[in-house]
């Protein structure tokens, strides 16, 4: 785990604690933590460890901060959780990998698919088609899964760069480029929870529409987004 100290600028990494990261992602913050400190518990009277499924990018005054790739990869694991996936199965998938593309943070590549039971590492072959390896049973299988996973992300160099959080609309993105990866309108730049707070002190819209120059549109999505997270 690297140090850091408080003068370093985070532009291009981004920057959450894990109530933030948790806010964002709509989870637990204590699920959060196990998944990124790890834990202890007690089987068959004896304490045992369970290890982080990682080691986040960033310590900050001794305490864990993430960053935007810790962010997405937490995201794909709480999904999978969702779909029903299982701790266990998403550590040994993360463990294959990692071989693979010898990285810590396989999910946060674009080289990754799930049809919602398994999850695919893409890997190339002389076919048209894809092929892609099943990391749970190590079988390649040929790519008809649906690719909902990666809808609501943008990819550079098979590397996802921005993720679109609200429903996937172009109005609002997190990139770790601007303002330290929290969510903004992304034409404008001004952080939704900004817009969202200024309507509750305006009471309007419009007016704060017109206050910060920006589109009535956006105003509503910022709305609509942190109401959304307010209520998960």
């Amino acid at each position: 785990m690297n140090a850091v100290s408080p003068q370093t600028e985070f532009v291009g990494v981004g920057l959450y604690t894990i109530s933030d990261a948790a806010k964002l992602l709509r989870a637990n913050p204590r699920t959060i933590r196990r998944w990124v400190e790890g834990y202890d518990y007690r089987l068959n009277g004896e304490k045992t460890h369970s290890a982080p499924l990682w080691r986040p990018d960033l310590s900050v005054d001794d305490g864990v901060e993430l960053s935007f790739r810790d962010l997405i990869e937490l995201r794909f694991i709480n999904a999978f959780t969702e779909l029903g996936l299982s701790i266990r199965t998403i550590r040994s998938c993360l463990i294959a990998a990692r071989e693979c593309i010898e990285s810590d943070r396989p999910f946060s590549s674009g080289k990754f698919r799930t049809d919602g039971r398994r999850i695919f590492l893409q890997g190339t072959d002389h076919l048209n088609d894809p092929v892609l390896i099943d990391l749970k049973k190590r079988q390649y299988v040929f790519n008809g899964i649906i690719e909902r996973t990666f809808k609501d992300l943008d990819l550079e160099d098979d590397l996802v760069t921005r993720w679109r959080p609200y429903r996937g609309k172009g109005s609002i993105v997190i990139d770790p480029t601007r303002s330290f990866g929290q969510p903004i309108s992304s034409e404008f730049g001004v952080p939704t929870i900004v817009l969202a707070e200024a309507v509750q002190a305006e009471g309007s819209v419009a007016r704060v529409a017109a206050i910060y120059e920006v589109d009535r549109a956006v105003v509503a999505d910022a709305i609509r987004y942190h109401g959304e997270l307010a209520a998960a």
